[in-house]
């Protein structure tokens, strides 16, 4: 998975699905994505987006956070930049700052 992370483009979101007891063998595929997606999401599934010329809609907050850029297109990429979110990260897998413990 690590050589496959790595070969990847940028995108919207990132999965990884693991089980507690894989935490640690976790830790470098977070590393990894967390420079490739805007939104990491942790045994889940994304909206399945892509970003491309096809894809075009918009429309006031929340669809679009910023006016400049559609929700979803080829100029949304813009929009997720940075910062990272973690969306049912567990603990042990977040940066220091945005640990519960």
């Amino acid at each position: 998975m690590l050589i496959v992370a790595r070969s990847l483009e940028g995108q919207l979101t990132s999965t990884i699905h693991s089980v507690n007891d894989e935490s640690e063998s976790t830790k470098e595929l977070v590393k990894i994505v967390i420079e490739k997606a805007g939104r990491i999401i942790f045994n889940g599934v994304p909206t399945g987006v892509e970003v491309s010329e096809a894809m075009s809609h918009g429309g006031p907050y929340p669809a679009s956070t910023d006016s400049r850029f559609t929700a979803v297109g080829h100029h949304a990429i813009r929009r997720w930049l940075r910062p990272v979110t973690y969306q049912d990260c567990p603990d042990e897998l977040l940066p220091e700052g945005l640990k519960e413990k």
